[in-house]
C-alpha cells in the first residue's frame, strides 16, 4: 500500500499533539456550564462514557486524515527490455603464440586468463570464439551460457587446429559467417594475434570491408612484446631450451582492418596491457537496458473512511443515549 498525498499523514501526530497539549494544560474545548458538584446529575456524565466517546472521536478523526491521504493498493511492474551485444572472441593459435614474453605465461595462456576475465565481466551478451591458425574453425558459437563457454576457452591449445601459419583474413570471414544473421543489438569481433596474414584464400582487407557491410565491428589486438621474444623448444639432447623469436607483427594490416569496421586497433606488449585493453572494449561495448514502468492502483480511501463515519454515529449514540452528557 502507499499514501499519493503521503504529506497528510503528519496531520496525525499534529493533531495528537494537540490533544496532549489541551489535556496537559487543562483547557476544555467543549460548551457545559461548571458546577460545584454533580451528584445532582446522578450517575450521568461518568468519566467512564466521556473517555469512550472522546475515543471514538479521535479514532474517528485519525482514519479521516488517513482517508485524505489517498491510501491506494496494488503493484508496479517493470518490462525490462535487454538489447544485448553478440561478440566473437577470435584468437591466434598458431605456434608463435607459444612465446614467453607475457611473463610468466606465454601469450596464448596469458590471453585465455585475460578473456575469461571480460567474459565473467559481461551480461545478456551471446559471446562465440573462432580459433585460427593456417585454417579457421568455430571453437563455440554464439551462447550466453558463460559456463560452457568458460570451459571452452580452457579446451584452446596452439596448434590445434592442426596447420601453422596464420590466416587471419580467413579468421575474420569465418567470425563474419557466425555473425552476419544474428539479431544483436550490435556485433563486433575482437581479433587477437601476434603476426601477419601469411595463408589463408581471403585477403583480411577483404574480409573486413565483408564484415563492415554487415554492420559488424573489428577490434583488433596485437599481442606481442617489443622487439625480439624469449621462444621455448625442445631439444632431445639438451631438453628444453629458448631461442629468440623474432617480432613480426603487421600493425598497419590490423590497424586498417578496424578502421575499414570502425572498430580500434591495440597494441599489447605484455599482460597488463592486455588486460586494459580488453577493459576499455568492455566499457565501449556495453548491453542497453529500456526500462519501462505499469502502475495498477486501487484507491482504498473508502476502507478508511467508511469506519470513520459509523464511529463518528456510534460516538453521538452513545454520548445522546448511553453516556448523556449535561447539558
Amino acid at each position: 500500500m502507499r499514501f499519493y498525498y503521503s504529506y497528510i499523514l503528519i496531520l496525525i501526530p499534529v493533531f495528537l499533539g494537540l490533544l496532549y497539549y489541551l489535556k496537559k494544560k487543562k483547557i476544555n474545548l467543549s460548551a457545559g456550564i461548571i458546577y460545584s458538584d454533580t451528584k445532582f446529575f446522578g450517575e450521568q456524565g461518568l468519566p467512564f462514557g466521556k473517555k469512550i466517546t472522546d475515543g471514538l472521536k479521535i479514532a474517528a478523526v485519525v482514519l479521516t486524515i488517513i482517508a485524505l491521504a489517498r491510501p491506494q493498493g496494488g503493484e508496479k511492474t517493470s518490462d525490462i527490455t535487454k538489447k544485448g551485444i553478440d561478440i566473437i572472441l577470435c584468437i591466434d593459435t598458431s605456434t608463435s603464440m607459444r612465446a614467453e614474453d607475457f611473463k610468466p605465461q606465454n601469450r596464448l595462456d596469458a590471453a585465455k586468463e585475460v578473456v575469461k576475465k571480460f567474459i565473467k565481466g559481461r551480461k545478456n551478451d551471446r559471446i562465440g570464439v573462432v580459433v585460427f591458425s593456417a585454417v579457421a574453425f568455430t571453437q563455440c558459437p554464439l551462447t550466453s551460457d558463460y559456463g560452457s563457454l568458460l570451459e571452452f576457452i580452457d579446451k584452446i591449445k596452439i596448434g590445434m587446429t592442426q596447420t601453422d601459419g596464420t590466416a587471419i583474413g580467413t579468421a575474420i570471414m569465418t567470425s563474419v559467417n557466425r555473425l552476419k544473421d544474428s539479431t544483436g543489438k550490435s556485433k563486433i569481433i575482437i581479433l587477437l594475434t601476434d603476426g601477419r596474414n601469411n595463408t589463408g584464400d581471403v585477403d583480411p582487407i577483404t574480409a573486413s570491408k565483408a564484415a563492415s557491410a554487415f554492420g559488424i565491428k573489428i577490434y583488433t589486438i596485437g599481442a606481442a612484446g617489443i622487439g625480439a621474444s624469449p621462444y621455448p623448444v625442445d631439444d632431445p639432447i639438451f631438453g628444453k631450451r629458448y631461442v629468440w623469436l623474432k617480432e613480426d607483427l603487421d600493425e598497419p594490416a590490423l590497424l586498417q582492418i578496424a578502421k575499414e569496421t570502425d572498430g580500434l586497433y591495440f597494441r599489447a606488449k605484455n599482460k597488463s596491457a592486455l588486460e586494459e585493453i580488453y577493459k576499455k572494449i568492455d566499457a565501449m561495448e556495453k548491453t542497453e537496458y529500456t526500462i519501462e514502468e505499469y502502475s495498477d492502483f486501487k484507491e482504498l480511501y473508502g476502507w478508511f473512511l467508511l469506519p470513520a463515519v459509523l464511529l463518528l454515529f456510534a460516538e453521538r449514540f452513545l454520548r445522546n443515549f448511553v453516556f448523556r452528557t449535561v447539558p
